[in-house]
C-alpha cells in the first residue's frame, strides 16, 4: 500500500535549502519515493496558511520504506544540513489499496 510524506516548511536560507533540495532528492529515489507535489506555496481555499510557507508531498512504495529512508544516513545527512535553514514539520501517512 503507497505511503505518503506531508512536509510544510518554512525557509529561511535559499543557499542551504537549494542544497538541502539535492541531498534530499537523491535520498528520495534511492529508497523509492518520488515527489508528487515539491516546494509549493499552497492556493489557500479554507482556513489560514502562514505566509511564505510552501508544501511538499512524497510518494514511497509502503509506510516501511518511509522509515527506512527518514532513519537512512543519506537523509539524516540532508536533515542536518537544514538545521537552522528550513523550519520542518513532517508527517507519515499510510494510503489506501486502490
Amino acid at each position: 500500500m503507497p505511503a505518503y510524506v506531508l512536509v510544510d516548511a518554512e525557509v529561511h536560507d535559499p543557499e542551504v535549502a537549494a542544497r538541502y533540495r539535492v541531498l534530499a532528492e537523491e535520498s528520495i529515489a534511492r529508497y523509492g519515493g518520488r515527489y508528487l507535489i515539491q516546494g509549493t506555496v499552497p492556493e489557500v481555499i479554507e482556513g489560514d496558511w502562514p505566509a511564505g510557507r510552501v508544501v511538499t508531498t512524497l510518494e514511497f512504495p509502503d509506510l516501511d520504506r518511509v522509515r527506512e529512508w527518514h532513519a537512512s544516513p543519506e537523509y539524516t545527512r540532508a536533515a542536518a544540513l537544514r538545521q537552522g535553514a528550513i523550519d520542518v514539520r513532517m508527517l507519515f501517512a499510510e494510503g489506501r489499496a486502490a
